[in-house]
């Protein structure tokens, strides 16, 4: 199949798989089907395809036929679109790492780099972007099982350099709550590791646009009992926000606006059944003093 010249074939990501199932959103709710676009903009119908299934990328003229034809007069909107589009194929300092990461875990910190908010649950670990190496470097050899110890490092590495969001110019503003479960566990071998993190906790607090709450043991049933989740938030619109649920082999993107609300309001009841943000800091300083 040919490709027009101009046009990127691109390795599906995020970006271009937001781009292209709004393109679709779209133009569905335009009442339009792809032969009537070809119609209407001289388009191949293989090219708009395959910029809807994400495998090709799509020129600045291009896309706002599109967005005109679709009736797209919001700015911020159109904006957002175009940023997804020139994003879609920026390689980043990622992209080093390929052979060590996946492709989810990519897209992640490709989705980090671009977001300007990243709210937070996490029910037995510390957060990646809150965590020390040595922290890092114990939970990924125990989750990971069979990595070698050049390749673990390799992945403290990147967790490390992910944790740049926090210390950029405009930095991303992270709001977590962590369940207390996650604070106690220990590392047998070595006590010092968890008490070195949650003095990070600590420090990390201080910074204005790091909030952490605890959710003690003793709350009651909550809406986290359902698993760990970020939200991740852009500066373009609420309809392009995106959760990232992470499990042993995979990641899962929830980018449906519905749901992404519905994960949002979840975060919000989190938020108010944790304790406040000193009685958490509080309750890390405990924590952390008790480790012998």
């Amino acid at each position: 199949m040919s490709t027009v010249k101009g046009d990127p074939v691109v390795e599906p990501t995020v970006r271009t798989r937001r781009l292209g199932s709004e393109l679709r959103r779209l133009r569905e709710a335009a009442g339009l089907k792809v032969d009537d676009v070809v119609a209407r903009t001289g388009m191949p119908q293989s090219k708009i395809s395959r910029v809807e299934s994400a495998r090709l990328g799509i020129r600045p003229d291009d896309l706002n036929a599109l967005l005109d034809l679709y009736g797209v007069a919001d700015f911020a909107q159109r904006d957002a679109l175009h940023s997804f589009a020139r994003d879609g194929r920026k390689r980043g300092w990622w992209q080093t790492y390929r052979d060590f990461i996946s492709p989810a875990y990519a897209d992640l910190i490709s989705l980090e780099a671009d977001a300007v908010n990243m709210r937070s649950y996490q029910s037995t670990l510390i957060p990646g972007l809150l965590q020390t190496p040595a922290y890092a470097r114990a939970t990924i050899s125990a989750i990971r099982m069979t990595s070698l110890p050049d390749e673990v490092e390799t992945l403290v590495t990147v967790r490390q350099a992910r944790q740049s969001v926090l210390t950029r110019p405009d930095p991303l503003e992270l709001w977590v709550v962590i369940h207390e479960a996650a604070l106690r566990p220990r590392v047998k071998s070595d006590p010092g590791i968890m008490r070195e993190q949650l003095q990070w906790l600590l420090d990390r607090q201080q910074l204005p646009h790091v909030s952490i709450q605890v959710l003690p043991m003793d709350a009651p049933p909550h809406v986290g009992l359902s698993g760990s989740f970020a939200v991740l938030g852009f500066p373009e619109t609420a309809d392009l926000d995106v959760v990232h649920i992470e499990s042993l082999t995979s990641a899962l993107y929830v980018e449906d606006p519905a749901e992404v609300s519905r994960y949002g309001s979840a975060f919000e009841h989190l938020r108010a059944a944790a304790l406040p943000l000193d009685e958490s800091a509080d309750l890390i300083a405990q924590l952390k003093d008790e480790i012998k």
